[in-house]
């Protein structure tokens, strides 16, 4: 690339600043012409030794509400924890950016601080899919362990912003992974696939109030120390 052309990094600034966590969505689905090109962008990601973990397990129509049915049943007592171990705790700037988000959302939608009731409702939201006629669940085999995990990390993001690039909006979801054995059985998943993640998608409704919000990011000195 030519030292002047700035056009391909204007182009990620531009999915990047554009990108944001939908949480409300309309329920007509997206072509499925469309998801493929979604799809064929996001294997493009990079990952240790060219293993592309990733598998991706994706939902639409009756399929999509048999999904949410099932996030939504009732806790068990003997019901399995994440694959993956959850953060220990969230301290120092880490909390507050937590809590500051929480915040964000809970004033956008008019839950007031300290109603309990009001936000573990707009929690469950999380898996009612805040609407969306489609889930993508992201998977990895276990013997690749935490690396397997990484590799996937990389492919959500490249997969949001291709998702974004051709209007369709979505939300990276940690809340599906909480019941992994419920998300095999619901989706046919071998006892092999360890639960990532998943990402709810559709198109944006632009008039729902958890929308009206947007996370804030700090700047870069905070995160590199430059060594020379």
């Amino acid at each position: 690339m030519n030292a002047t052309d700035t056009s391909a990094y204007a182009s990620i600034e531009s999915l990047l600043v554009q990108r944001y966590s939908c949480r409300g969505f309309r329920p007509e689905p997206v072509p499925r012409d469309v998801i493929e090109s979604i799809v064929a962008l996001a294997q493009r990601t990079a990952s240790w030794c060219n293993a592309q973990p990733w598998h991706v397990a994706i939902t639409s129509g009756a399929a999509t509400d048999r999904f949410r049915e099932a996030m939504l049943a009732p806790g068990r007592p003997d019901e399995p924890g994440p694959d993956y171990e959850w953060p220990r705790e969230y301290r120092g700037v880490y909390l507050q950016r937590r809590r500051e988000c929480g915040l964000a959302l809970y004033d956008a939608v008019g839950i007031a601080r300290g109603d309990r009731g009001a936000s573990a409702k707009q929690a469950r939201e999380n898996l009612r899919l805040f609407g969306a006629p489609h889930v993508a669940i992201i998977t990895s085999d276990e013997a690749l362990s935490t690396y397997g995990a990484v590799d996937c990390g990389a492919y959500v993001a490249n997969f949001i912003l291709a998702a974004t690039s051709l209007g369709v909006a979505t939300i990276a979801q940690a809340a599906l992974a909480a019941r992994p054995q419920r998300v095999r059985d619901c989706l046919g998943l071998s006892p092999d696939r360890r639960i990532v993640c998943g990402i709810s998608f559709g198109y944006s409704d632009a008039a729902h109030p958890a929308n009206g919000f947007r996370t804030a990011r700090a700047e870069p000195a905070s995160a590199v120390a430059w060594v020379d």
